[in-house]
């Protein structure tokens, strides 16, 4: 493989015809995903991301630039990039009047199995997430959180290595979100399977994700591990509490002046000093009032999120939609069996 990566996308570029108009839905995009990595792909509504997802998925041909998965080109190679890849769309894939076994033994022998090993694959990954019970109902019966691990469960009947996972936990309760996570960290430790994710809940990326690229226009505008992204575009925040307004106008005066003081506002009486690391900046900034008798009634610490990431980025919040940007090509139908050709 190139680099001992799975996934490398170089210079995705993907036009849409509108009319007379032509729509720049991903404009330069370029990232790559070591085997048996979880990186989360993010940004708006908009911003690119579902569109360079067909692409890495080979259900979209770029208009410029490469795609690799696995070791083999998206261009040349669609057949056997499809062998290697698991998608998991956001609908759900299994239809509601066959019995959940079948439809993984279907879908084995959609991507070759003979029939036997068909049936061994669907009982093994029914157990590999926990869903082995569950082998004789119908998909229409089954729970939310079920419905989703019933639909990993036939992203991964073809022994994939690598496992697209979009937006797979929308819609679940937080007991069923942090049981279908488990049951992915499970599969991961035990079978090495690298995965891109993309969601709109952001602590789920910070939690689960060992890298972050963020889209938006277009472009990568960030790529790196969450708390690099949180401590170099985000910060920490210091707030403290003067004991009248005029204290507090004052405490902003001497905050500004700190070395690596990046943003200082007040209201009313409390001021927040934005900083890169408020651990060390915080008894700095209270000896230095104190030297000027200046009396703080309350300090703290605020840790930024991703979702200050995204402020300082974008300049709107993750669930706020970009339209202008949005792809106009229609999205693919969830496990539908991506192709088992070489062609």
């Amino acid at each position: 493989m190139d680099g001992e990566q799975m996934i490398r996308a170089e210079g995705l570029r993907r036009t849409f015809k509108a009319g007379r108009e032509t729509i720049e839905a991903v404009r330069d995009v370029t990232f790559g995903v070591a085997a048996g990595e979880l990186l989360a792909l993010l940004g708006p509504n908009g911003a690119g991301k579902s569109t360079t997802l067909r692409m890495l998925t080979t259900l979209l041909p770029p208009t410029a630039g490469s795609v690799r998965i696995a070791g083999f080109d998206a261009a040349r190679e669609p057949g056997r990039v499809r062998e290697s890849i698991g998608y998991v769309g956001q609908k759900n894939a299994a239809g509601e009047n066959h019995r959940l076994r079948d439809e993984l033994v279907t879908q084995g022998r959609c991507y070759g199995l003979s029939t036997k090993k068909a049936r061994r694959r669907a009982d093994e990954v029914l157990d590999i997430l926990g869903i082995g019970d569950l082998a004789a109902r119908t998909p229409g019966t089954l729970s939310g959180g079920q419905r989703r691990r019933a639909d990993i469960a036939l992203g991964l009947v073809h022994s994939p290595g690598v496992l697209f996972l979009d937006e797979p936990t929308t819609g679940l309760d937080p007991h069923s979100r942090a049981a279908l996570w488990e049951q992915i960290q499970l599969l991961r430790r035990e079978h090495g399977i690298t995965v891109l994710l993309t969601t709109h809940y952001l602590d789920e990326a910070d939690r689960v994700a060992e890298r972050i690229v963020i889209v938006d226009r277009g472009r990568v505008i960030a790529d790196g591990t969450a708390d690099a992204l949180k401590a170099e575009l985000a910060g920490d925040r210091m707030h403290i509490t003067a004991s009248d307004t005029g204290a507090a106008r004052a405490a902003a005066g001497l905050a500004g002046r700190m070395p690596g003081a990046v943003e200082v506002t007040t209201e009313g009486r409390t001021v927040t000093v934005r900083v890169a690391d408020a651990d060390a900046a915080l008894p700095a900034y209270l000896r230095l009032l104190d030297r000027a008798s200046l009396t703080v009634t309350r300090a703290g610490v605020q840790r930024p999120s991703l979702d200050d990431v995204f402020i300082n980025l974008t300049g709107r919040r993750l669930e706020e939609s970009g339209e202008a940007y949005a792809a106009t090509a229609p999205a693919p139908t969830a496990h539908e069996p991506i192709g088992t050709s070489h062609a």
